[in-house]
C-alpha cells in the first residue's frame, strides 16, 4: 500500500499541468520561427513570451493538481520562473501581474500568495543576468537549484506569516516536483533554441555556398572569353599581319565579348528582383516568338521545332516569360546530336496552364537529373548551367511548378505549370 501512495505523487494532473507548459514553449518557438514580425525587435519576442507563458500560467491555477485531502497544488510557479530566468523583470513582472490578477478572480485576495511570488520575482530577476551568461549544462543544474532554493525560502515565509502548516504533499509538490520540471523545461528551451541555431548556420552557409559558387562560375566563366580578346588583341597589334586577318580576329574578339555579356546578363536576370508589375501574357503568342527566334538554331543543328500551341493566358512579365522558354528549348535543341526534334506542347485544364517541352536529346543520368539548375553544372561542354537556374527562377516568381524526367539517351522531358489567368 506504501508503494501504491507513492506512486500517486505523479497522476495525470501534474501531468497535464506539465502538458500545458511544453505546449506553450514548443508555440512560442514555433511562432518565433516562422513569423518575421517576433523577430524584429526584442520587445516583440518578450511579448510574445509573456502571452505564452500567461496561459500555461492561468490553466495551471484553473485545473490544479488534487492528490491529497490536505493539499491543493499546482505548477503555476514553473512558467513563472521560465519567464523570470530567460526574460528578467521585463517579462517576470507582467507574469507576476497577470499570476496574481488571475489568482484573485480564481480564488480570492491571499496576502500569502503576494508574498511568496513577490519574493521569487525580486530574487528570480536578480538572478536572471547570471543565468542567462552560464552554459547550457550549467543553466540545467543551476535553474534546479535556484527553484528549490525559493522554494524553500517560499516555505519558511509561509510559515513566518500564517502560521503554515508545512504536510508531505507539501513537500513533494511545492518543493521537490518543481526544480526537476523546472530543469526540465529549460532542457526543452535550450534544445529549441540549439536546433534554430544550428540551422539558422545552416542557411547562411548554404547561402555562403551559392555565392562561392556564383562566384567561382563567374570568375572561371568570364576570364575565358576575356582571355581571347586579350590575345586575339595582341595578335592585331602585330606588323605582319593582314587586313584579313584582323578582321577575322575582331570577329572571333567580338564574338567572345557576345558570350561575356549574355553571361553576365544571365547572373543579372537571377539577380534581380522580378518586376513588381504582372501583365496578362497570351502563352501561344509568346511561345509563337520564342521559336521563330531559335528557328535559325534548330536549323542549323538539323533540328525540328514541333509545337502544338493552345490559347491561353498567364500573369507575369513578357520579357522573363520569353527568356525562361528561350532557355529551355535552346537547351533540348543543343542537348541532340546528329537529327531530331523538340515538342513544344500546351495543355490548358480548369485553373492550369502546362507547357511541356520533350527533346529527343542525349538524355541525363540520375545523377545529372538531382544537380539540375545548379549554378555552374552543365551536361554541354561550354555551358554554365546558368540557363536553367534562371529559367527555374522565373517559373518560381510567376508561382510556376516544373518537373523534369530526363533518361540517358532517350531524351528530357520538361512540364512548366502556371495558374491560368481567367477572364473577369
Amino acid at each position: 500500500m506504501g508503494e501504491l501512495r507513492k506512486m500517486t505523487y505523479i497522476n495525470q494532473h501534474v501531468l497535464n499541468n506539465l502538458f500545458y507548459i511544453l505546449v506553450s514553449i514548443f508555440f512560442f518557438y514555433f511562432l518565433y520561427d516562422y513569423v518575421r514580425f517576433f523577430q524584429r525587435k526584442k520587445v516583440y519576442q518578450r511579448l510574445l513570451f509573456v502571452v505564452c507563458l500567461s496561459v500555461p500560467l492561468i490553466l495551471c491555477m484553473k485545473y490544479p493538481i488534487y492528490i491529497a485531502p490536505d493539499c491543493v497544488h499546482d505548477l503555476r510557479q514553473v512558467p513563472f520562473l521560465i519567464g523570470t530566468f530567460y526574460g528578467g523583470w521585463t517579462v517576470s513582472f507582467p507574469l507576476l501581474l497577470i499570476l496574481l490578477l488571475a489568482r484573485w478572480a480564481m480564488y480570492g485576495y491571499q496576502f500569502i500568495t503576494v508574498a511568496v511570488y513577490v519574493m521569487m520575482f525580486v530574487f528570480g530577476s536578480l538572478f536572471s543576468p547570471i543565468f542567462q551568461r552560464l552554459s547550457r549544462k550549467q543553466r540545467l543544474f543551476a535553474s534546479a537549484v535556484m527553484t528549490f532554493i525559493l522554494a524553500i525560502v517560499a516555505t519558511i515565509l509561509a510559515i513566518v506569516i500564517s502560521d503554515f502548516q508545512v504536510t508531505e504533499s507539501y513537500v513533494i509538490h511545492f518543493i521537490l516536483v518543481p526544480p526537476f520540471a523546472v530543469s526540465f523545461v529549460v532542457l526543452i528551451v535550450e534544445t529549441l533554441r540549439e536546433a534554430l541555431l544550428i540551422r539558422s548556420k545552416a542557411i547562411k552557409l548554404e547561402k555562403m555556398e551559392v555565392v562561392s559558387q556564383l562566384a567561382a562560375s563567374i570568375s572561371h566563366e568570364i576570364r575565358n572569353p576575356l582571355t581571347v580578346v586579350k590575345g586575339f588583341m595582341q595578335l592585331m597589334g602585330g606588323k605582319d599581319i593582314s587586313e584579313e586577318k584582323k578582321e577575322q580576329y575582331m570577329n572571333i574578339a567580338l564574338e567572345e565579348l557576345d558570350r561575356a555579356c549574355a553571361i553576365i546578363d544571365d547572373y543579372l536576370t537571377f539577380a534581380k528582383p522580378f518586376p513588381e508589375k504582372m501583365e496578362p501574357l497570351d502563352v501561344h503568342h509568346e511561345l509563337t516568338k520564342v521559336i521563330d527566334m531559335l528557328r535559325p538554331l534548330a536549323n542549323m543543328s538539323g533540328v525540328d521545332i514541333v509545337s502544338t500551341l493552345m490559347p491561353a493566358k498567364v500573369s507575369g512579365n513578357a520579357q522573363y516569360f520569353r527568356q525562361c522558354f528561350l532557355n529551355i528549348i535552346k537547351n533540348g535543341i543543343e542537348a541532340i546530336e546528329g537529327d531530331g526534334a523538340v515538342y513544344v506542347v500546351v495543355y490548358v485544364a480548369q485553373k492550369t496552364v502546362t507547357i511541356v517541352v520533350r527533346d529527343e536529346g542525349v538524355g541525363m543520368t540520375k545523377e545529372q537529373l538531382a544537380r539540375y539548375g545548379e549554378p555552374y553544372f552543365s551536361t554541354k561542354q561550354k555551358g554554365t548551367g546558368l540557363g536553367a537556374m534562371v529559367s527555374i527562377r522565373i517559373i518560381e516568381m510567376m508561382d510556376g511548378t516544373w518537373t523534369i524526367e530526363s533518361e540517358k539517351g532517350r531524351g528530357t522531358t520538361m512540364k512548366v505549370t502556371f495558374p491560368l489567368l481567367l477572364k473577369k
